[in-house]
């Protein structure tokens, strides 16, 4: 892909796999210049679904976990058993609810069925995570004169960042690489994400294989870069949540 990305189509056909100079960087500029709409509409849905899921996962995961109240075991199994939910059993009944309210075309649409998806895993994360801090801390901090709030901000976010990351992360390659619902909720094309856009701009340079592959890999780099710099948090998140499941 980075190679074919710089190549016209007589150097794609000269040479398929091997660098062929001159490596011409304006297929970057076209390409970037048609996928740019796609990519900011990606990056608004997924900071507002990352935001609002790690908001409320984080919330939920402290309740669960250092509160004691009748039903609280049954409100947790009621999250697992979400977990076991197919999502394309929704998509008739999203989307039918979406079209009467009239959401079709905007951001919330898109963010609305992201922000719950992650709320389900991330809570389960979230509350697993913190069941396994250290009870003396929340002592500690409730000697001091600390509240929920406070020991939910000045406490339970700070140790939890690992955890955040991992939702984080999740619900980004969640957004970034879904394609059926923004296909389907989606008309107007300034408001297609990059995973439906891509195709489009596809079809428009289905014979330019340099814009093409260049558009590709603009779309790639993104996530890319996050992974690389969230994937020790996601690793530590993940492997506290499954260790304070057991």
């Amino acid at each position: 892909m980075i190679i074919t990305s710089g190549k016209t189509n007589q150097q794609f056909e000269r040479s398929f796999w091997a660098p062929d100079l001159p490596f011409h960087l304006e297929n970057y500029a076209t390409a970037w210049n048609q996928i740019r709409p796609y990519l900011l509409n990606s990056v608004q849905v997924a900071v507002i679904s990352i935001v609002i899921t790690a908001v409320i996962a984080s919330v939920s995961g402290f309740v669960l976990s250092r509160y004691r109240f009748p039903g609280r075991r049954l409100l947790y199994g009621l999250v697992l058993v979400l977990m076991a939910v197919p999502g394309i059993t929704n998509l008739i009944p999203l989307f039918v609810m979406m079209r009467d309210f009239n959401l079709l075309n905007t951001y919330v649409v898109l963010v609305i069925p992201y922000a719950t998806g992650g709320i389900v895993l991330g809570t389960i994360l979230m509350r697993n995570f913190i069941d396994a801090i250290p009870q003396s801390i929340y002592d500690a901090a409730r000697v001091d004169g600390a509240g929920a709030i406070r020991m939910y901000t000045h406490v339970t976010l700070p140790l939890s960042f690992p955890a955040l990351g991992s939702i984080s992360l999740i619900t980004l390659t969640t957004v970034w690489n879904d394609f059926f619902w923004p296909l389907l909720v989606i008309s107007d094309d300034r408001m297609r994400t990059v995973s439906v856009g891509l195709q489009y701009f596809q079809g428009q340079n289905a014979i330019s294989y340099g814009p093409l592959m260049a558009g590709y890999l603009l779309a790639s780099v993104p996530l890319v870069v996050v992974f690389v710099l969230l994937s020790k948090y996601f690793l530590a998140g993940v492997q506290g949540g499954l260790a304070g499941s057991q």
